[in-house]
């Protein structure tokens, strides 16, 4: 149950960097290209029906507007992860065949995260802050490696993790 509100708050969290005028865009592009395409390409004599020129400017508009919506979300995630927001856009935009979309979600960095009792950026995965020694994630007591919160026993060396020594014991001696 955790996992479904932990996931369905990061779609939020991805969904609102989002900007506004990305928004806009999106609509204004959806209502445009339809229109501009069903003028331009009627005035051909060969032109298909107007049924098919409306669906086929939808579909156009929709591909458009969501390439636009990729690039503003690009912008904005990028100087999010600490990357360069103009290098980042510029590839999207101008790397053909959407390449350079497909480039930036394979190379972009992982998000920094903060400590939360000096509020210094912090890697992921990193045990300890680096500013004020404070503990980030729990580790084993006895090979010192990083394992899960949930965790009743260390993944890597079979040690019995501290908050779950006293229900251990109790298993292994037999006792309620």
């Amino acid at each position: 149950m955790t996992s479904v509100n932990q996931t369905s708050a990061r779609s939020k969290d991805e969904i609102r960097i989002f900007a506004p005028w990305a928004y806009y865009l999106f609509t204004s592009i959806l209502l445009i290209v339809p229109v501009l395409f069903v003028t331009i390409v009627g005035r051909d004599h060969n032109a298909p029906r107007l049924v098919v020129r409306c669906l086929m400017g939808v579909l156009t508009g929709t591909v458009v507007g969501c390439y636009a919506v990729l690039i503003g979300y690009i912008n904005q995630d990028s100087g999010r992860r600490g990357m360069s927001r103009v290098l980042w856009t510029l590839m999207a935009i101008f790397v053909p065949n959407g390449l350079g979309i497909v480039l930036y979600f394979v190379l972009r960095k992982p998000r920094t995260v903060h400590c939360p009792q000096c509020d210094a950026a912090v890697e992921p995965g990193f045990s300890f802050c680096p500013r004020c020694r404070n503990r980030l994630q729990p580790t084993c007591p006895h090979c010192q490696r990083s394992v899960d919160p949930g965790n009743k026993f260390c993944p890597y060396c079979g040690g019995v993790l501290e908050p779950a020594a006293g229900v251990a014991s109790a298993v292994t001696t037999g006792q309620p």
